[in-house]
């Protein structure tokens, strides 16, 4: 995500960091080329015009012009403006719970924007961070087996749904879940509602009714970030007709532009809560306006990083593997287990996305053509060695070498790359645990280029 308006931005700014001093001229011509890139991000004008007037107000004054570091300074105030636009300063609102239980949290949108889906996530979000017995119940009667979807979505994540009644209209089957969540104990209702192709009068007022019906806590719009400006239209419409108070945004990794994130909060007032970051049930991230504001300037995004990684890695198995490299030891069924733990992060991209400073390590990573697949390939090329093979690659000649690249669907040389990789990163480890602590963190910045796929730079 931002993919284009970050490297644009950067470019702009990397003019400005190596001026000494800047003219009023220097500070207008770079934000005609930050309003130009917004622009092709698909930002809304109105948008864009408020926020460059805002800026300029403050750029050109005399602070900057006179400041120590004036690129740094007009970075600054862009960088403070645009988490103003994204809504403000501080920690990403969550989805309040803040009332009564069952706390109905009604799902509104267009059809094809995600509804369902994001219905499931949130539950199951909900479910496991929040420890909230939650129920879930179909509204769509209209499309093709979807209260059969959010069944099966319930299903695999282990989330309750409302048994389905044939011919029982919307309003009805919300007012049945209402009942059904109150007797059964559930903390929160997710209400998934039907959705049309464009917005018309009809689904306006079937929503309106659902409402009037349950008197929800919270009303979501759920909107594909690949729509762009017709998100921010469609946006709008739902918050005058029924009012929502807050926003998913669906599609978002798919979305190098970013526009309709950058546009909604300015244009509707309302939070972006959630974004949908891939296609499985756990790719749902808190927005954070700072954070995403960090990462479109290429200031990266620690934070997240850290966050996703003490969700996805295994504290036994970190704990394990610690320990296994202070006393120099790291075998192939270490290796896959990092590789693995990188692969749940969202793969090499996924991680160096989140880096500061890494914009023109990624544009050489785009560049190099780098599979990532090859996580994949590499797990493969080690599940099919023997328990032996694994703790001791010594034993892996020219024969076991053509079984295992049988085994795996690769080649020898695949194989043999693996291994001088492990070779390399079997001596680091051992070089580590000889440091101590403080130059077992030192030696971490050097495990990068190691990794696997990374082009030496």
């Amino acid at each position: 995500m931002f993919e284009s308006l970050s490297g644009k931005l950067g470019e702009v700014f990397e003019r400005l960091r190596k001026r000494g001093a800047l003219t009023e001229s220097d500070v207008s011509e770079a934000l005609r080329e930050v309003r130009v890139a917004l622009l092709e991000a698909d930002v809304a004008l109105p948008v864009v015009k408020s926020f460059i007037d805002g800026v300029k107000a403050k750029a050109v004054g005399q602070e900057v012009l006179r400041s120590v570091t004036p690129g740094q300074m007009v970075i600054k105030i862009v960088h403070d403006h645009l988490v103003e636009m994204l809504g403000g300063a501080g920690e990403g609102e969550e989805i309040s719970l803040a009332a009564v239980p069952p706390v109905p949290v009604l799902m509104v949108g267009l059809q094809g924007s995600g509804k369902t889906t994001s219905t499931a996530k949130i539950a199951l979000r909900l479910q496991n961070k929040e420890r909230k017995k939650v129920l879930m119940a179909s509204l769509d009667v209209y499309r093709p087996a979807a209260q059969e979807q959010l069944r099966i979505l319930g299903e695999q994540t282990g989330v309750a749904t409302l048994p389905i009644v044939p011919g029982q209209m919307p309003v009805d089957i919300a007012k049945r879940a209402l009942q059904a969540a109150k007797l059964g104990g559930f903390d929160v209702l997710m209400l998934d509602t039907a959705g049309r192709l464009h917005i018309d009068e009809p689904l306006m007022l079937e929503v309106a009714a659902v409402r009037d019906a349950v008197q929800p806590h919270e009303t979501l719009l759920v909107a594909d970030a690949l729509t762009g400006q017709d998100a921010v239209n469609v946006a709008k419409s739902f918050n005058e007709r029924v009012g929502i108070t807050g926003i998913v945004l669906t599609r978002v990794d798919g979305d190098g532009r970013g526009g309709a994130a950058l546009s909604m909060r300015a244009v509707t007032g309302k939070p972006i809560k959630l974004i949908g970051v891939g296609e499985k049930m756990d790719a749902l991230e808190s927005f954070h306006p700072e954070r995403i504001a960090q990462r479109i300037l290429g200031m990266g995004d620690i934070v997240s990083l850290v966050e996703k990684a003490a969700e996805t890695i295994e504290k036994e198995e970190a704990e394990r593997l610690a320990a296994r490299v202070q006393k120099g030891q790291f075998d192939l069924d270490d290796m896959a287990s990092q590789l693995k733990q990188l692969r749940k992060m969202g793969g090499m991209s996924g991680v160096m996305g989140m880096l500061p400073g890494i914009g023109k390590i990624k544009q050489q990573l785009a560049q190099a053509n780098i599979d990532e697949t090859i996580l994949k390939r590499q797990e493969a090329i080690i599940g099919s060695m023997t328990k032996e093979e694994r703790k001791n690659p010594k034993l892996i000649h020219a024969s076991r070498k053509k079984r295992i690249a049988a085994g795996s669907g690769t080649s020898v040389q695949d194989v043999n790359k693996l291994l001088k990789q492990h070779m390399q990163m079997a001596d680091m480890m051992k070089r580590m645990s000889k440091l101590g602590q403080k130059g077992f963190m030192r030696s971490m910045g050097a495990m990068l280029p190691g990794m696997p796929g990374m082009p030496k730079l």
